[in-house]
């Protein structure tokens, strides 16, 4: 197991980025060692251990709460910001940020978390440098894209990590990612594993339906695919989610996905009374 660790930092070190977001990364990891506390580092038992948690969360629903008391403290786990990454090439522009998660004890998530946010913002970059440069051999156009990230819940046990990317050309469009992490117990939160069973998609989605139902009959402004052809017909098992500072879960739906584009990304916080039997406890949704 210790082998496969090493191996997966190797390919996390060796992985290409661009020149430019290399700089941003090496800048920020510069300064992040200035600021970052100082704690030990993990032994390999205790890394290997973290292979295994990673598992354990998305595979079986309950595994998180059998690790409650597990005496973890999560209060130094910050978000490292990194210095915001810009173009300006006169119809092309393009700004880019890439957090990284820092101080968790759990490494291997740590790692794998950042990895993957450097990859999604190396793949937007190349995308927008693909496509400026169509572009201009046709002629000329306009290309933007931003992509940014926001702490939605910053607590004692749950950190939130948000990203999203707004093409700001054209007809805009946003999409929004949200990485949910238990701090104290070092884990992954997944919309899956809060619950016993898949009983929740009907659950939640019914309620949103009924959320929307009600803000459209409060106002007249507002506008759901609730019926009709392209009317939203159920969440995904993995549906895009974060759990919020007062312990709620809050359902998450990108432009175009529920509604018409000017309603923009849609935010539902879901009652716990309506899926309290269908959780597996009451750790995270109060």
């Amino acid at each position: 197991m210790s082998e496969q660790l090493e191996q997966l930092k190797r390919k996390y070190k060796n992985t290409p980025i661009p020149d430019e977001l290399d700089f941003v990364v090496k800048k920020a990891l510069k300064q992040k060692k200035k600021n970052q506390v100082k704690i030990m580092k993990p032994l390999v038992g205790i890394a290997t251990a973290a292979i295994l948690l990673i598992t354990g969360i998305n595979t079986s629903p309950a595994f998180a709460h059998a690790l409650s008391e597990v005496p973890l403290v999560g209060s130094l786990v910050k978000v490292l910001t990194f210095r915001e990454f810009n173009v300006d090439d006169g119809p092309a522009k393009a700004e880019i940020k890439v957090p990284a998660i820092t101080n968790m004890k759990n490494k291997t998530l740590e790692d794998t978390l950042n990895k993957k946010y450097l990859e999604e913002n190396k793949e937007l970059y190349n995308e927008f440098k693909t496509e400026m440069e169509e572009l201009k051999k046709n002629g000329g156009g306009h290309v933007g894209v931003k992509s940014d990230y926001v702490i939605k819940t910053d607590n004692d046990q749950i950190l939130v990590v948000g990203r999203y990317v707004v093409n700001t050309v054209g007809s805009s469009s946003t999409t929004f990612k949200y990485d949910t992490v238990d701090k104290k117990n070092q884990l992954l939160i997944t919309l899956p594993s809060l619950f016993k069973d898949d009983s929740y998609i009907n659950l939640i989605t019914e309620n949103i339906k009924e959320q929307m139902r009600q803000q459209m009959k409060a106002d007249p402004e507002k506008e759901y695919w609730v019926e009709g052809s392209m009317s939203f017909e159920t969440i995904a098992k993995d549906q895009s989610f974060y759990i919020n500072n007062e312990g709620k879960l809050v359902i998450s739906f990108n432009k175009y996905e529920a509604a018409p584009g000017f309603m923009g990304v849609l935010e539902f916080v879901i009652p716990t009374n309506v899926i309290a039997n269908a959780l597996v406890s009451n750790e995270y949704i109060k």
